[in-house]
């Protein structure tokens, strides 16, 4: 008999524990945001196994022994969509037919967030194979997604060859390309080209399927991509760096402005980056950042403001602690971005005397001087400021509070070693 056999009426059942919610289940998930937030009950045993970053999330938010349930929060999925992963979580199955094209796209974000990669190979090469001509019609949006996120490079590499076949009159090699095949291409491609991780790209990926179309980038940036991917040293210096809100581009700029250096300036030492904490995977209260970051020195906050792409941010070198107390430094800083995906409009603020440079408290997150930058509330929702008073100037055009879409707190250090 073939093995295969036995593997529907398995799926079955496990979909019918899923169904039958009431029993025996130990987990419990919240999907979404308000005002639409929906309740899934799971079991720990299997999201454990089938999802790393669940996995993840689980190994963090152990139980106490007089907890009955495990709780974890999922504010960047819809309810409709995670219902749709959770079934295949379950199952092993997954029925594309079924949705329309842009609840696929959806459902590929979200499995990417779970880090579902099986199901990220799947949904890509259906909607390569089955949506050709959808995603050619809203290939803003397509090329918007794919190039966000980097596990999307049968995606990436599928817009990349629509886009060079949009002009069906230039060479199939490159390298008979003249000036002005150049120049063609060029402005075909031009508006995406800001939007492309290329520092996230291997040295290998970047010969091969960057350089050869070089001289269709904007110069500035073609001369810091063969430095930075020609020169190995470079590329240590940037290292280990587990970004999902920034870029590598912003974290090099952080890294000098740390060393106080200037933007055209070369890092001395490479850095050693190490994510500690994510706020959609750790949560968003300021009891878990300081379970899990006190007693951490060399921290890089970044923050994602909610319903905008304006980027916060600060730099504490020294440790964070609940206690109720000032930590003293003059190096630290802190720093904003109007676009998350560029670096020439920011404001750097570094702290002015010291004294005040840190606050540390149980009942808020990261805090900054006397709330240059400061997060609390509950999910640090609405609540969360930036003033002016310890730090030079203020990092914001208004005092409003904000809300926090996510934040990552990342632990560095220098590597003398190279």
């Amino acid at each position: 008999m073939d093995d295969d056999t036995f593997f529907p009426k398995l799926s079955q059942n496990l979909l019918e524990i899923l169904t039958n919610d009431n029993e025996y289940y130990d987990t419990i998930i919240e999907v979404g945001n308000d005002p639409y937030v929906k309740i899934f009950h799971a079991h720990t045993v299997i999201l454990f196994y089938r999802s790393p970053y669940l996995r993840r999330i689980l190994s963090t938010n152990k139980k106490k022994n007089d907890e009955i349930l495990t709780h974890i929060k999922l504010p960047n999925i819809s309810p409709e969509i995670f219902q749709i992963i959770l079934r295949y979580i379950y199952g092993g199955r997954i029925s594309l037919k079924e949705y329309d094209t842009l609840d696929i796209i959806n459902i590929l974000v979200a499995t990417n967030e779970l880090s579902l990669q099986e199901l990220i190979t799947h949904l890509q090469s259906y909607l390569i194979k089955n949506e050709k001509h959808w995603m050619e019609h809203n290939f803003n949006l397509i090329y918007q997604i794919s190039f966000e996120n980097d596990s999307f490079s049968k995606l990436q590499n599928f817009l990349l060859k629509w886009g060079i076949a949009q002009n069906p009159e230039l060479p199939s090699d490159p390298s008979n390309y003249s000036k002005d095949d150049f120049n063609t291409l060029k402005n075909t491609l031009k508006k995406f080209i800001p939007i492309i991780k290329f520092y996230n790209l291997t040295s290998e990926e970047f010969l091969s399927k960057v350089f050869p179309y070089k001289k269709i980038l904007p110069k500035e940036l073609r001369n810091d991509l063969l430095k930075y991917f020609l020169d190995p040293g470079n590329q240590k210096k940037s290292k280990n760096i587990d970004l999902k809100i920034i870029t590598n581009q912003h974290a090099e700029l952080i890294l000098k402005w740390i060393d106080k250096l200037e933007i055209t300036d070369e890092l001395d030492y490479p850095y050693e980056f190490e994510l500690i904490f994510h706020g959609s995977r750790d949560g968003f209260s300021s009891r878990k950042f300081h379970e899990i970051c006190d007693n951490k020195f060399h921290t890089i906050t970044i923050i994602k403001v909610k319903d905008s792409n304006e980027i916060l941010g600060g730099y504490n070198p020294v440790i964070w602690k609940s206690d109720e107390s000032f930590g003293f430094t003059k190096d630290s800083f802190i720093f904003s971005f109007k676009d998350k995906n560029g670096i020439d409009n920011y404001i750097l603020s570094r702290v002015i005397e010291g004294e005040y440079a840190i606050y540390n408290s149980i009942d808020f997150g990261p805090y900054f001087g006397f709330k240059d930058l400061y997060l609390c509330g509950e999910d640090f929702y609405d609540k969360s400021s930036c003033d002016s008073s310890d730090y030079e100037k203020p990092i914001r055009e208004t005092n409003d509070k904000f809300s926090v879409e996510e934040y990552e707190i990342f632990q560095i250090m220098k590597n003398y070693i190279t």
